[in-house]
């Protein structure tokens, strides 16, 4: 039985400095670090199936579609997303939850919710270059104070990641992204008394940068995105940075290439040799790109 990919993920602080890639073989799972400056190559077997709901398979291991960002049937999607926050489908979790104001680029902000217990995890699962909390409270308060950000000052829950991807390119320095996010979160402070609920403790700004940790500077633009795997296709390249879902390789043949790791859940993939450069499709950076994701 071969090895089936999970997608990357970024673990809480202390637990590893950079993102790691999961794996299951039956019931068998593991995960694997990713190293900057390291090549890699894989190749993408068979055909991708449907990645399951809540940590369990999907039943008829469906065939999903290869551009897909959630590698999930539909009948798996809805089982899933029953079960998510972001659907507002849960509203007694009493589990403490933080607000947060995130930054992804130059006039790219957006707000959102995070259980306090996975800290900054879920900042660097979206990819945000820098981010301060803003409070902290009960589930219902924090979802209070995200669509009051949103009504008041126009600030989105939500960003294409396409965007993300295209801001990425030429990043100010951590002062001036600073700076941006400190403004923002002053705006939304002031909102304190005019539908700010009681039960939400505001938080103090502080700034917490994740540029050194992507090395996005060392990355510089990006030329070209992987849109989806094939069976048989191949890529490979160095790793030189990483955001988000995102990992940039350095390849010989097409710059620098992103692989949102979205795209390669549910396939099974055996190893290749790392200078075999990429033999699946490929877009332009900031010319469309795959099926986005909410955040």
């Amino acid at each position: 039985m071969g090895w089936y990919c999970t997608g990357a993920g970024w673990p809480r602080e202390g637990l590893g400095d950079g993102p790691e890639l999961g794996w299951r073989a039956g019931g068998v799972r593991r995960v694997s670090a990713l190293v900057y400056g390291r090549e890699l190559g894989f190749r993408a077997e068979g055909e991708r199936r449907c990645v399951g709901a809540r940590g369990n398979p999907c039943p008829v291991a469906a065939v999903v579609p290869v551009r897909s960002t959630g590698a999930r049937c539909s009948e798996c999607a809805r089982l899933d997303r029953a079960h998510s926050v972001a659907a507002d489908t849960i509203a007694d979790d009493p589990r403490p939850y933080r607000v947060y104001l995130a930054w992804f680029g130059p006039g790219t902000v957006k707000v959102g919710i995070t259980r306090e217990e996975r800290g900054g995890a879920r900042l660097r699962e979206q990819g945000a270059v820098v981010f301060s909390w803003l409070g902290r409270g009960p589930l219902m308060a924090a979802r209070r104070t995200e669509e009051l950000l949103r009504a008041a000052l126009g600030v989105p829950d939500r960003i294409p990641y396409v965007r993300k991807r295209a801001v990425r390119g030429e990043l100010p320095g951590a002062p001036e992204r600073a700076v941006e996010l400190e403004a923002l979160y002053r705006r939304a402070v002031a909102l304190e008394g005019a539908g700010w609920p009681e039960a939400l403790e505001r938080l103090p700004f502080e700034a917490v940068e994740h540029g050194a940790l992507f090395r996005l500077e060392a990355a510089g633009r990006p030329a070209r995105a992987v849109t989806e795997l094939v069976g048989g296709g191949v890529v490979a390249g160095r790793l030189v940075a990483a955001a988000g879902p995102d990992l940039y390789l350095e390849t010989q043949a097409d710059g620098t290439v992103v692989l949102d790791t979205r795209l390669i859940t549910g396939w099974e993939l055996a190893g290749a040799d790392a200078r075999a450069g990429v033999s699946v499709p490929l877009v332009a950076v900031g010319a469309g790109g795959v099926q986005d994701g909410l955040f």
